[in-house]
């Protein structure tokens, strides 16, 4: 897994106190998957699960980003969320 500012980014995602929204943690679950397991693989949940269709979607925009890439992104928005 990636370095020591998207090791810590992590760690702060789950101390965080405020909600930052189901558009922010899909994305954060996006960025996360693709940093960790690069691009989605498999097939696409179902209708009857809306939840796994959502998170595969965010996932599969991301196809082709390296994992250096999504991490970056995703430690600059957990700087921006934990930032006062």
């Amino acid at each position: 897994m990636g370095g020591a500012p998207f090791e810590a980014a992590v760690e702060s995602v789950k101390g965080l106190t405020q909600d930052p929204g189901n558009d922010v943690k899909l994305r954060l679950y996006a960025l996360y998957k693709q940093a960790t397991e690069g691009d989605v693989q498999g097939s696409r949940p179902g209708f009857t699960n809306p939840v796994g269709r959502a998170k595969y979607d965010a996932w599969k925009k991301l196809a082709g980003t390296t994992s250096e890439a999504a991490e970056a992104q995703y430690v600059a928005i957990v700087e921006d969320l934990t930032t006062p």
